[in-house]
């Protein structure tokens, strides 16, 4: 009775956690703290929610006695928690294309159209002329982790299951 009380709290707590992990991509931010914008204009909505694979890839496990959550995504790690990248020749190559998208069109030489360079196409621009091998810092944001909002759904469910319990124990000690 009392392995499947605790049993029955960890998937509670697991299931409500996971909603509420899931919601922080929603609010665009770590419950209260939001998330800082990113330099690159952003045009097709929140950077974290651009294609949503980070917030699929969000999964949980639990065992005897802990819950785990995990990203099978190898970038996941970083934006939760920040840190800092080296450029590589494939980034490179990347922000040229997108400096060559936001710009709207492969264009050389001293033409007008490169003169009035959009501000995405200024900041793809800047990006592309690092040189191989610099860092660039990533600014977190966290999306899983220890909060006072995550302590405060804990204790909710361990008070709502053990009410239960209370009530399970009277029922029986009333036969």
């Amino acid at each position: 009775m009392m392995v499947d009380f605790i049993k029955n709290i960890l998937s509670d707590i697991r299931v409500d956690l996971t909603d509420e992990f899931d919601r922080n991509f929603e609010r665009k931010a770590f419950f209260d703290k939001p998330w800082e914008n990113t330099k690159i204009p952003n045009r097709r909505g929140s950077l974290m929610m651009r294609t949503g694979k980070l917030r699929r890839s969000v999964r949980s496990k639990q065992t005897n006695n802990e819950i785990t959550w995990s990203s099978s995504l190898p970038y996941a790690s970083l934006q939760n928690e920040g840190g800092e990248i080296i450029v590589t020749e494939k980034m490179k190559r990347f922000f040229w294309a997108m400096f060559y998208k936001a710009n709207g069109a492969v264009t050389s030489g001293k033409g007008e159209r490169n003169k009035k360079l959009t501000a995405e196409a200024v900041t793809w621009k800047a990006l592309a002329l690092q040189k191989v091998g610099a860092k660039m810092k990533v600014k977190q944001r966290q999306f899983i982790g220890d909060h006072p909002q995550v302590r405060q759904r804990i204790e909710h469910v361990v008070n709502l299951n053990m009410k239960e319990l209370e009530k399970t124990i009277f029922n029986k000690l009333k036969r």
